[in-house]
């Protein structure tokens, strides 16, 4: 049976003046899909890229968080520090993805597949992925098609349990901390 991991972005936000009410956003043309909803003071964005330009009307601020997952585990989110560029991205999946694809699939057989971000499509990154193709495969993933996106689905899950959450974060910190509690 061939085993995959799958990772991608999310883009939490933060504005207590914002609870309850529709997130206006802006989509960077490089997007080809982005949803964002607001919840209990801040907002949720999932996008298929390495980076959002969603804005709120009041200011705010927000994190971004990398992810990963497999049918045999789930990776702990990571708080990505910095704008999604090649050399960031490539920095978090050599940190993250070589330690779990060789947990998970030590024989080998992993398929990691990501989208077509910008990020992920850059020539340093494609390089360090031909250079551990004895230890798992990336996948191709067709153009235009944000919904083959299974990290949607943690994204989901971790918008409903924030939603849960009592108080509203009202600043990045805790923001930051309830995800990674999760």
């Amino acid at each position: 049976m061939v085993n995959y991991a799958y990772s991608g972005p999310g883009d939490i936000e933060t504005d207590p003046r914002m609870s309850g009410r529709e997130l206006p956003g802006r989509i960077n043309p490089d997007f080809s899909f982005i949803t964002s909803i607001v919840v209990s003071g801040y907002a949720v964005c999932q996008a298929n890229s390495c980076s959002s330009f969603v804005h709120t009307q009041a200011g705010g601020g927000g994190i971004m968080l990398w992810g990963m997952f497999s049918r045999a585990a789930l990776e702990p989110v990571v708080v990505a520090e910095q704008t999604m560029i090649a050399a960031n991205y490539l920095n978090i999946i050599a940190d993250q993805l070589h330690l779990y694809m060789a947990f998970v699939f030590p024989t080998g057989n992993g398929i990691f597949q990501q989208d077509n971000a910008s990020c992920h499509k850059a020539r340093i990154v494609l390089e360090w992925f031909e250079e551990h193709t004895n230890e798992f495969q990336l996948m191709s993933w067709p153009p235009n098609s944000p919904d083959l996106d299974p990290m949607e689905h943690i994204w989901d899950v971790m918008d409903r349990q924030l939603r849960a959450q009592t108080p509203p974060c009202q600043n990045i910190s805790t923001l930051r901390d309830r995800c990674l509690g999760i």
